[in-house]
């Protein structure tokens, strides 16, 4: 997964043509449904029972089928119908071992699909919770999308599934919503845009619609000779798919336009040819678009039509940043804190009138907290520099407990603006050391 959030899972499986069965609504005639999310790096997180257990999965329109990962002792979970499989996805290893299960019940409430079929990933080092914070055990992808329009507001955080059918659906796209034409191939949504690299010098480009990686583009130099890498970029760990760690540079493109919208020095992501050999592209795709881009407008899909509607969120203006400290943070786990709590005791006066307030008391309590880790150090960043390595314990940034802090916002902070200083405390091998430098933008 990448270091600055998840990419994509190319899983190569068989295609079936579109169809009626799937998720519908548990009442005929209900014109929609709100499914509210979590945003994490880009990215929707979103809750539903699987056979009535409850779990979380990112929503991801780059994905063909429900991937299922990081079960645990605690999740009581019964799956139908098992059989094994082989998985392949982004990464420069093999295949990996698998399962697949049929005729499993998917809900939320007002929809569900009830006869699912769920991959299942048996690697448990295949896991991304760590990255994102919270639990996240498995990928939601086209069976969510397939039948009827799917509203992604990442303004109000919350998806509207509206019945296709309707008619009040269809007058709110024609007065606030522009549409724009996708290509459904491998039940996954594909543009075509216009990317500049250097120098307005545009190319057209076939990309892959992908909520579920948090950059803006991926380009891949190795399936089109009109991708070159940009002069100003750094080498850097892009994230891990199935089969394996996904490697190339970052660097800012000068453009990227589509359908009437266009941004200005985006930060493009270009992976090795290795890490994208064991997948199986669409037909003239050069890459993907990004939530980071996709975050940018309320989008609605309507996959049985080929059609997307737009429109802009209050994100679009905002402008590209990345995580200029050298730094990949991850959840570590849970640890027992002890915390001193200020008690202010009380007594009543022999009067009977007055209550004497005695200051200074105190108890202690014991609360599980999060332990975030230092998950990779890029190689020449200012992180790098001032010795900081994989591995070390985060205790404070910026004089902050970083056990009161969520992964998000700790990551905000080393995306914050250049020469912003920050000041960590890490623990290694048990004793505290403290780390100081400075955000350096290096493209």
């Amino acid at each position: 997964m990448k270091s600055t959030g998840w990419l994509l899972l190319a899983v190569l499986f068989s295609a079936t043509a579109f169809s009626q069965d799937g998720f519908h609504f548990d009442k005929p005639g209900r014109k929609k449904v709100t499914i509210p999310f979590v945003l994490i790096n880009n990215l929707a997180i979103v809750t539903l029972k699987v056979n009535g257990t409850e779990m979380n999965f990112l929503l991801d329109t780059g994905v063909d089928e429900t991937i299922l990962f990081s079960l645990d002792d605690q999740n009581k979970l019964s799956l139908n119908n098992i059989e094994k499989i082989k998985l392949r996805g982004l990464g420069a290893n093999d295949a990996v071992e698998g399962l697949k299960s049929s005729h499993n019940k998917m809900a939320f409430p007002g929809y569900t699909d009830d006869d699912h079929e769920i991959y299942i990933v048996l690697d448990q080092n295949f896991n991304f919770s760590a990255s994102i914070g919270i639990p996240v055990n498995g990928i939601l992808g086209y069976d969510f999308f397939k039948n009827n329009l799917v509203e992604l507001n990442y303004d109000r955080r919350k998806i509207v599934v509206h019945n296709r059918e309707s008619v009040g659906i269809r007058k709110k796209l024609t007065k606030q919503f522009k549409a724009a034409d996708i290509v459904i191939e491998g039940h996954k949504p594909y543009i075509t845009a216009d990317v500049s690299i250097h120098a307005d010098n545009f190319f057209p480009a076939k990309l892959l619609m992908d909520s579920g990686n948090t950059d803006a583009v991926w380009l891949f130099p190795s399936k089109s000779d009109k991708i070159t890498l940009p002069k100003r970029r750094f080498d850097d760990f892009l994230g891990r798919g199935l089969s394996g760690d996904v490697m190339g540079c970052r660097g800012r493109i000068e453009k990227f336009a589509f359908n009437g919208n266009e941004f200005s020095n985006p930060i493009g992501a270009f992976p090795d040819a290795s890490s994208i050999n064991n997948i199986t592209l669409a037909t003239a795709r050069v890459g993907s678009v990004g939530a980071e881009i996709m975050r940018r407008f309320t989008i609605i899909f309507d996959y049985r039509d080929q059609k997307i509607y737009l429109r802009r969120s209050n994100h679009y203006h905002q402008p590209f940043s990345y995580n200029m400290s050298g730094l990949e943070v991850h959840h570590e786990g849970m640890s027992w804190v002890q915390e001193k709590v200020s008690v202010e005791a009380s007594r009543k006066s022999a009067s009977q009138t007055e209550i004497e307030i005695i200051p200074k008391a105190f108890t202690y309590k014991f609360e599980l907290k999060p332990i975030f880790s230092i998950a990779n150090v890029r190689k020449d960043s200012p992180a790098d520099a001032c010795g900081i390595k994989k591995g070390d314990i985060l205790l404070r940034i910026n004089g902050m407990l970083c056990y009161r802090l969520t992964l998000q916002e700790i990551n905000t902070l080393l995306k914050s603006e250049e020469g912003k200083t920050i000041e960590l405390e890490i623990e290694r091998t048990g004793k505290p050391i403290k780390f100081s430098f400075k955000l350096k933008n290096i493209i």
